[in-house]
């Protein structure tokens, strides 16, 4: 009799020890779950405040890029055709994750445009460290040149400039440049897009280019070839910044209300691993009284 109750109380001190165990766990889990909703919570409202800035910033690049279109339109430039072709992407995205799938996509539609231009001589320049990864995994024999430390302040012109100049400075020449980036949609959507740069030669045989008064300086198309480029890249940066922060608000906005349905399933989880330890210690306490009875 008595070893039969030693056996019980040993059994029964066991799985008090796996409950305890249990709770502990589930209380540790919680605990985090709790702490990873408060920083998710955290960087929603951080990326909330940023938007708008970001947005004022896009369309301010917008209307650049616009007049700088308008201009080329009426002046009837085109690309110039030519026997051996030569390709510059230039693929905008930034250092920063936790904003969805914004640098896969835009990856994804610069990798089926080097697989479209197959046979032909295609470089590629990445601005931002996780396109730059992602390039570099399937066509590193494409990139030539990569920009970092993108993406953590609202962009400027200037910064459009300076990244501009470095890819001028490579000195090379290709019959057609282009500048992928996210372009905003809405507050939900955005979409990669492509923006042709036009080349010095081009716009110099833009047959009515005459229109515009401009100084008769034979440096003026590479000035205008220049500024184009920058207005592009600023244009790019303004608007995948936008996509990126709006991106990255639903995205934490997603994260807060998992870690909320998991934070309710967890409580409801430790409550009946509570109840179910206190159940068994009375039963403990009531069958050792009534077996000293």
């Amino acid at each position: 009799m008595f070893s039969r109750l030693g056996n019980n109380a040993a059994r029964s001190a066991a799985l008090q020890s796996r409950n305890y165990a249990t709770l502990r766990d589930i209380e540790t889990r919680l605990k985090s779950i709790k702490n990873i909703e408060k920083i998710t919570n955290t960087m929603k409202i951080v990326a909330s405040t940023r938007l708008s800035k970001a947005e004022r910033a896009k369309n301010t690049a917008r209307t650049y890029i616009a007049n700088d279109r308008e201009v080329y339109s009426h002046a009837e430039t085109a690309p110039i055709e030519t026997e051996e072709k030569s390709n510059l992407l230039i693929v905008v995205s930034s250092d920063k994750g936790l904003c969805g799938s914004i640098h896969s996509q835009i990856a994804k539609a610069a990798r089926n445009r080097i697989n479209e231009l197959n046979g032909q001589k295609v470089d590629v320049i990445a601005i931002g460290d996780k396109v730059k990864t992602q390039i570099n995994r399937t066509h590193s024999e494409n990139l030539v040149l990569a920009f970092n430390g993108i993406g953590k302040e609202t962009p400027t012109f200037t910064d459009a400039a300076l990244i501009s100049d470095e890819i001028l400075k490579q000195g090379k020449e290709y019959s057609n440049v282009e500048v992928f980036y996210n372009k905003f949609v809405s507050g939900v959507s955005f979409e990669p897009t492509a923006n042709p740069i036009f080349d010095a030669a081009s716009i110099e045989q833009s047959p009515a280019l005459s229109q515009y008064e401009l100084d008769q300086d034979a440096k003026v198309p590479a000035t205008l070839a220049e500024y184009s480029l920058a207005n592009a890249i600023y244009s790019a940066l303004a608007d995948g910044y936008a996509s990126e922060v709006s991106a990255r608000r639903n995205a934490m906005d997603n994260a807060s209300k998992n870690a909320g349905d998991m934070i309710t399933k967890y409580s409801i989880l430790y409550n009946r691993t509570r109840q179910a330890v206190i159940t068994n210690e009375l039963v403990d306490i009531i069958t050792g009284a009534s077996s000293l009875d």
